[in-house]
């Protein structure tokens, strides 16, 4: 905290690629919005140097890597075979786009989870990654393959959107031919190894613009494989109607899941069950509604820029991973609680009056979730700006634990301070993260003592809303 050294400029800045290909670029682009920068990484190797001579190989294009999930990307572009026999083209086309792609992600994996410490930015094999990879027995690996080049001549073909059909019973007995037996429909590749998510370019773009957080995307992922792999046969249209359904549909316990009214051994949809979803009133609504949620990623964002680039203002951590974690609960949030966050921030951050400080701290909206503390501090007239960062910065960090002493349940503070935000002026951000699970009699009355003298939250005021997440328009 404040308190400590400013490690600030003791920090190397973190160089990423941003992909070779056009359409790797795309990627990284739709994964830098959906998980945002910090934990997005395209163009990633491993160090398979012979007695430290050569470079690196390919990892894969794209590695997520937050909390204890690693998402492992793999974009191939193939131009779909024309020899007038279809059947025939799909098998070649199938071989290189989503075979040989579903073969490298499978290895990736096999490469994560045997050598965690030999990854690297660089081919060179010079620039470590600067995440921490969850351990094998905590990591949930979600595996996903973008393949181009089919959707023009599926168009042709079939009609409808262009995206590829899924039906999970496509080679259930392990038989592999059968995988690529019927043109522009995909199934379960290898129930006997990790689930793939086949993608094309338009399923690609839908998926991270819907699902466009980390939780969101994730529990989708999740739920689908799931879904997949149970005795019940699913075939689908494609990708985006499967994704209306799991949107519109909600289980016993209150989250988004493939439900099932009734007992049956087979699951099907019509295609179109995409476009009414997004034709709907509701959703329409709620688009409109998540507008102000984007103020949060882009909160978020600035704090990663300076943490990748070292050019925070302070910073008592030399490590990235150390920086992260503070951010990451910040970007574990869904796209709905991110809506509620920054209704209740509006007020304080632009309606604050000069000369007025202002606390507001917001309880877990989730299981799990953490404490915030958000602090509006105006810049007095007679304080330099280096004056007024350092108490700016310690009187956040007495917020913390004056959170911790009001709330003893409270195991991880975030912090955000500010100065009031005004019309054309430009402002400042501080992040500071509590770590409160060792908490001493001692650091008790000092936040105690701090709340008193310094007035933190003596009179604070409790508000409760309702907001749905589809709200009536």
């Amino acid at each position: 905290m404040f308190s400590s050294p400013n490690r600030a400029r003791d920090r190397i800045p973190i160089h990423k690629a941003e992909g070779v290909t056009p359409s790797e670029k795309y990627l990284n682009g739709l994964c830098e919005s959906t998980f945002l920068s910090l934990w997005s990484y395209p163009g990633i190797f491993r160090d398979q140097k012979k007695k430290g001579v050569g470079d690196g190989k390919e990892l894969c294009d794209m590695l997520v890597v937050f909390d204890e999930h690693v998402l492992i990307f793999s974009d191939k572009h193939c131009s779909f075979p024309s020899s007038g026999n279809l059947k025939l083209d799909w098998k070649r086309w199938y071989k290189q786009a989503i075979k040989k792609s579903a073969d490298q992600a499978w290895g990736a994996e096999r490469w994560l989870k045997s050598y965690p410490q030999k990854v690297y930015l660089d081919r060179a094999c010079t620039k470590q990654f600067p995440l921490d990879i969850p351990s094998q027995e905590s990591t949930k690996y979600h595996l996903i393959i973008v393949a181009h080049g089919s959707k023009d001549r599926c168009i042709a073909e079939v009609g409808g959107s262009g995206s590829l059909m899924l039906a999970s019973s496509l080679g259930q007995h392990g038989d592999t031919d059968e995988l690529s037996s019927t043109p522009f429909m995909v199934g379960d590749l290898d129930k006997t190894k990790a689930f793939i998510h086949i993608l094309t370019e338009s399923t690609l773009n839908i998926l991270l613009q819907t699902l466009d957080t980390i939780s969101d995307f994730i529990w989708y992922l999740e739920k689908k494989e799931k879904f997949f792999r149970t005795m019940m046969s699913v075939i689908v249209p494609g990708e985006e109607d499967l994704l209306a359904y799991y949107l519109t549909h909600i289980n016993s316990e209150g989250v988004h899941d493939f439900v099932i009214d009734g007992n049956f051994n087979a699951f099907g949809l019509e295609e179109g069950f995409w476009d009414n979803f997004c034709k709907s009133p509701e959703r329409l609504e709620q688009l409109k509604q998540n507008e102000i949620s984007y103020a949060w990623d882009s909160l978020i964002e600035r704090f990663s820029y300076h943490a990748l680039n070292a050019t925070q203002y302070f910073t008592n951590h030399l490590e990235l991973s150390d920086t992260e974690k503070g951010l990451r609960f910040m970007a574990r949030e869904s796209r709905t609680m991110r809506r509620i966050i920054m209704k209740g921030l509006i007020d304080l951050y632009t309606n604050t009056p000069n000369g007025t400080r202002r606390t507001k701290y917001l309880k877990p909206l989730s299981l799990g979730g953490p404490f915030y503390v958000f602090l509006c501090l105006p810049q007095p007239n007679y304080a330099t700006y280096e004056e007024y960062r350092e108490v700016r910065g310690s009187l956040l960090e007495a917020c913390l634990m004056v959170v911790k002493h009001k709330f003893p349940e409270a195991l991880d503070i975030v912090g955000i301070a500010s100065e009031p935000l005004r019309p054309g002026s430009g402002s400042s951000e501080d992040l500071l993260y509590l770590d409160a699970r060792e908490w001493s009699v001692e650091m008790d009355a000092e936040a105690a003592k701090l709340q008193k003298e310094l007035g933190i939250l003596t009179s604070a005021t409790f508000s409760y809303g309702n907001e749905k997440e589809y709200p009536e328009a």
